[in-house]
């Protein structure tokens, strides 16, 4: 389990700054979680050069029986909670006059519980963009209303593999919103603009690395199945930060061993609500899976012994919204020195930052971003 979720946040990393290079310093958002998964599904038909790509890609090579550690990974990350909720849920949509291997979709049905719904994409494809849409909107309570984009299904299309997350959690600690105020927040050292800054006086687990000058902090939800862990270096610009950023870094800044839980934070944050729609095809290309969405070198024939098949788009949304009360998110994937040992940490989150929502028992991320104001 351990192996997956570090594979799973060494790929988010690299997605992460892959965007990031493409988006020149906005916000952005990705559910690592979410494409992990319906990536998972299609690596299940992979066969040859595809499988070897996205084995190497995803670091699923490195995970002995991927898809039944997958299917574990998600029973416990998705298992009932009185203090949030978080569902994941995934589907096939394939063209009902295509013949897909019953092994296929057997495994997927055994290791993602996800059924094949047939379509019309050939006679009816805008028909079932809207079918499509509305079923990933019904799964992230009305939070994504148009994953695929008009034009995207054609008749050409053959299958349609997507993975839905939602989650909506309530801090352990909340914010008072009498105590909400407009207070400016630093886009660069020539530019600010107002937020709605939430505050408060609590004890939260804080953890300083000083060859960064990065402070980080953990907001726990009720229970702390989940917490919110914010990235904050000293000054506006990410670029630092963002280049040393390891996986093992990522989940040394963030171990709880690492974090001094005795002192009282004076904490500054914004209410944010961040939204974001990509294509990942050209990125993912660019990471080396260019074979899976290249029709003449793709094989996926472990899904279909037809063969042609080809991803011809990876669409991926989600959607954060944090408040007082807490968080409601959904998507369609150096050493911590010695704690200062003072009563009180400050922790004003007046300029750019990352976060990552994590599910701690399994130090999986389901949630990353970064948030550079409003725009």
């Amino acid at each position: 389990m351990e192996t997956l979720s570090r594979a799973n946040g060494a790929f988010a990393l690299d997605l992460y700054r892959a965007l990031s290079k493409d988006g020149a310093g906005g916000n952005l958002l990705l559910s690592p979680l979410s494409i992990s998964t319906a990536l998972a599904m299609v690596y299940l038909g992979a066969r040859s050069r595809t499988e070897a790509e996205m084995g190497k890609v995803m670091r699923f090579d490195q995970v002995s029986d991927v898809h039944s550690h997958l299917h574990t990974l998600m029973g416990k990350i998705s298992a009932p909670s009185s203090s949030h909720v978080l569902k994941l849920a995934n589907r096939l949509f394939g063209e009902k006059t295509f013949s897909f291997s019953p092994e296929f979709l057997g495994g997927i049905e055994k290791n993602y519980l996800a059924e094949l719904q047939a379509m019309d994409f050939l006679q009816a494809a805008e028909e079932a963009r809207l079918t499509i849409n509305q079923w990933v909107k019904d799964k992230t309570e009305d939070k994504i209303e148009e994953l695929l984009k008009a034009g995207v299904l054609t008749g050409m299309t053959r299958l349609v593999l997507v993975n839905a997350v939602y989650f909506k959690g309530s801090w352990m600690h909340r914010f008072r919103e009498k105590n909400t105020k407009q207070m400016p927040f630093t886009i660069s050292s020539t530019e600010t603009r107002p937020v709605q800054m939430m505050s408060q006086v609590t004890k939260l687990p804080y953890g300083w690395v000083p060859e960064l000058n990065l402070q980080v902090l953990e907001l726990p939800y009720t229970q702390k199945q989940l917490s919110m862990f914010i990235l904050l270096p000293e000054k506006p610009s990410l670029s630092k930060l963002e280049s040393k950023l390891t996986i093992e870094k990522l989940l040394e800044w963030t171990d709880p061993a690492n974090l001094d839980d005795g002192s009282d934070v004076v904490l500054h944050l914004p209410r944010f609500k961040l939204e974001t729609s990509v294509s990942l095809g050209d990125t993912m290309s660019g990471l080396g899976m260019g074979s899976l969405f290249d029709a003449a070198s793709a094989d996926l024939t472990g899904m279909s012994g037809d063969g042609g098949l080809f991803i011809s788009t990876l669409a991926h949304s989600a959607v954060c919204d944090v408040t007082e009360e807490g968080t409601e998110a959904a998507a369609a994937t150096a050493g911590v020195a010695s704690f200062c040992m003072i009563q009180e940490e400050h922790f004003k989150a007046d300029h750019p930052f990352l976060f990552l929502i994590m599910h701690n028992p399994t130090r999986s991320i389901l949630f990353l971003g970064r948030y550079c104001g409003p725009e």
